[in-house]
């Protein structure tokens, strides 16, 4: 036990408590904080001496105000559940295609060098050039949108999951051989487990592609209930606050989605190493 646990076991009810909130607090790093606290105080800086027109830059006021009157009339919690329900649909279309064809590239040779170059070219297509042609195939609503995300998500995890996949250790198929692992057994006990990290490596570029071209369908594709809906609303009626909550929101969104996706990379690679 170290001495700051057996000094805290010693204390009263009251200072055990105050000990235990300043250990959390230490434990607390609140360096990331810093910059957005430093942006923030040059936008109140800037639009309280008027170093920027207050048509181009709004106060953070404004946009907290805003705010309350979009959640209070209910349609920005409707535009975000339309972008939100989009994104997921398209993320989650998109990474299970890439996922099972990343294994089956990964686990034989020869499907690999059959699909594989036409994969590999897929990749490196700039990922705005799919708009036009799936605006004609499936149009602009919500299944042109919902295509454009699932193309998004699922480029980077078909790479990642072939890749993983295809470099584990020969000795790991030499030994899967020697103990009669069915081809489903190696894949689930063997290839999977050791490819976790790229795996979860194309997930991330997956949640970042997807929520990329959630907001580009918005924009480009045909205007309906969304945030992108909102950003074009907010640039034709000059409204700058409503610029600046939609782009906050997007990015707010966005660094949740990277923050939950960590967490879990975190601890299913725990648990797999257990």
């Amino acid at each position: 036990m170290s001495i700051e646990a057996a000094a805290a076991t010693t204390l009263p009810a009251e200072a055990r408590a105050g000990t235990t909130l300043l250990s959390v607090t230490r434990r607390i790093d609140w360096r990331p904080w810093t910059g957005f606290a430093a942006l923030l105080a040059l936008w109140f800086a800037a639009h309280h001496f008027g170093w920027v027109p207050a048509k181009y830059l709004p106060s953070p006021l404004a946009v907290v105000q805003r705010l309350i009157r979009e959640v209070t009339a209910g349609t920005l919690l409707h535009d975000l559940h339309e972008t939100l329900r989009r994104n997921l649909s398209g993320l989650v279309i998109g990474v299970a295609a890439g996922l099972a064809l990343g294994a089956l590239l990964g686990a034989s040779s020869l499907v690999g060098r059959i699909v594989g170059p036409t994969v590999l070219a897929q990749r490196q297509t700039a990922l705005f050039a799919w708009v036009p042609l799936l605006a004609m195939w499936f149009g602009g609503g919500d299944t042109g949108k919902i295509t454009f995300i699932a193309v998004a998500a699922f480029q980077p995890v078909v790479i990642g999951t072939w890749r993983g996949i295809s470099l584990v250790p020969a000795t790991y198929r030499e030994l899967s051989d020697v103990l009669l692992l069915s081809r489903w057994n190696y894949m689930r006990l063997v290839a999977l487990p050791h490819a976790l990290p790229m795996i979860f490596t194309g997930l991330h570029g997956a949640l970042i592609y997807a929520w990329l071209a959630t907001v580009g369908s918005e924009l480009f594709l045909n205007i309906s209930p969304g945030l992108g809906g909102r950003l074009n609303e907010g640039s034709q009626l000059f409204e700058i606050d409503l610029l600046f909550l939609v782009i906050l929101l997007f990015g707010l969104i966005g660094l949740g989605f990277n923050t939950l996706a960590e967490r879990a990379e975190g601890l299913l690679i725990r648990w797999n190493n257990r």
